[in-house]
C-alpha cells in the first residue's frame, strides 16, 4: 500500500465515480480501478460495491477511508513541517435541508479558516439523499430534523446504514411568510387560518413519502400546494402569491432579506434538528470545526444547544 492508492481511494469518494477520478487525478481509468483492486486484494476487503449504478462503499470500505484520510492528513503535516511543501487543497462537503443556518455556518467557517485553497461542497438537497451522501461519505456532515412523526422511520434507516443523529437543538413550529403577506402582523397563526393561501414545500422525488417531507403536518390535506426544489425559488414564490411554508422559524436576514418574517404556528408539533455523521469514519478537522461553527450560529439566533460536547470528540 503506498500513499499515492489512499489519495485515489479519497479522490475516488470525493469524485463518486472512479471515470471522474480519473479525470481529476490524470491516469486512465483501468490504472486507477486496478489501483483500488490491488488495496482490496491486499486487505481482503471490498472497499466499493459495483453496481450498474455506479460504487458505493462498503461497511468495510468506509471505515478504511476514516483510517486512509487520518493517514493522508498526517503524511501532509510531516511534508509541510520538513519539506517547506505547500499546504494541500482543503476538502469539505456537507449535505443539508433547506437551512439558512446551514450555509451561515459554511460560510462564517472558511472566512475564519482564511485558507489559500480549499474545495468546499454545500448540498442543499432532499432529505433520502442527504441520508446517502453520509452513508457514502460524499459528506461528512448531514443536517436534518427528527419529530414525533418521522422519528422512528428516520432512525431506523440511519440505523441500518451505520449513522448516528447528534441533536443540536429543538424548534416550534414555524411558517415563513411574506412581510406583505395579510397575517404578517400576528404574533401567531391557526393552521386553518393559511388554508386559502398556497402551502410551499420542498420536492422530495422518487422518495416522496411523508417520513422523509421537511415540513410537518406533511399528512394534511391542503387547499393549495407547490413543490419547489430551492431555497430560491420557494422564497421568490412565496412572495408572489403570498405563500407560506412550515418551517423552524430560524431566519437569516443577510441571507433571506427583510422580505420574510417568521410567524409561530399554534400546534403540540416541534422540530429536534440535528446533524448525521458516519459511524465507521472520524471526523476531519474542517469537518468538526463545522460542527463548532453550526452550534454558534445556533445559539446566536437564540436556541440552546441540547448537547455541548457531543460528536465533538
Amino acid at each position: 500500500m503506498t500513499l499515492q492508492q489512499l489519495r485515489y481511494i479519497l479522490t475516488i469518494v470525493s469524485c463518486g465515480s472512479i471515470s471522474e477520478a480519473a479525470k481529476k487525478l490524470f491516469i486512465s481509468q483501468p490504472s486507477l480501478s486496478s489501483a483500488v483492486k490491488e488495496i482490496e486484494q491486499e486487505f481482503g476487503i471490498e472497499i466499493f460495491v459495483r453496481s450498474p449504478k455506479g460504487i458505493v462503499l462498503s461497511n468495510d470500505g468506509a471505515e478504511f477511508l476514516s483510517y486512509a484520510r487520518q493517514v493522508v492528513e498526517q503524511a501532509e503535516l510531516l511534508e509541510q513541517r520538513y519539506t517547506n511543501q505547500k499546504p494541500s487543497k482543503k476538502l469539505f462537503s456537507v449535505s443539508t435541508q433547506h437551512y439558512a443556518f446551514a450555509v451561515q455556518a459554511f460560510v462564517g467557517l472558511l472566512k475564519e479558516m482564511n485558507m489559500d485553497e480549499y474545495e468546499g461542497t454545500l448540498r442543499e438537497t432532499r432529505t433520502y439523499e442527504i441520508i446517502e451522501d453520509v452513508r457514502n461519505l460524499r459528506s461528512e456532515v448531514g443536517v436534518l430534523y427528527l419529530s414525533d412523526f418521522n422519528r422512528k422511520v428516520i432512525q431506523k434507516l440511519l440505523s441500518e446504514n451505520h449513522l448516528r443523529f447528534h441533536p443540536l437543538f429543538k424548534a416550534d413550529a414555524h411558517v415563513f411568510i411574506s412581510s406583505e403577506h395579510p397575517l404578517a402582523g400576528r404574533d401567531e397563526v391557526d393552521i386553518e387560518e393559511l388554508d386559502d393561501y398556497p402551502c410551499l414545500a420542498f420536492e422530495q422525488g422518487d422518495y416522496n413519502s411523508f417520513y422523509f417531507s421537511e415540513e410537518m403536518l406533511s399528512t394534511r390535506t391542503y387547499k393549495k400546494k407547490i413543490l419547489v426544489s430551492d431555497r430560491a425559488t420557494l422564497f421568490n414564490t412565496l412572495i408572489g402569491l403570498n405563500g407560506y411554508t412550515i418551517s423552524s422559524g430560524v431566519l437569516n436576514k443577510d441571507l433571506n432579506g427583510e422580505q420574510i418574517k417568521s410567524v409561530r404556528l399554534r400546534t403540540n408539533e416541534n422540530m429536534e434538528i440535528g446533524y448525521i455523521t458516519n459511524q465507521k469514519a472520524t471526523l476531519s478537522q474542517l469537518a468538526a470545526a463545522y460542527v463548532h461553527k453550526l452550534k454558534s450560529v445556533i445559539k446566536d439566533s437564540g436556541h440552546p444547544i441540547i448537547n455541548e460536547e457531543d460528536g465533538l470528540d
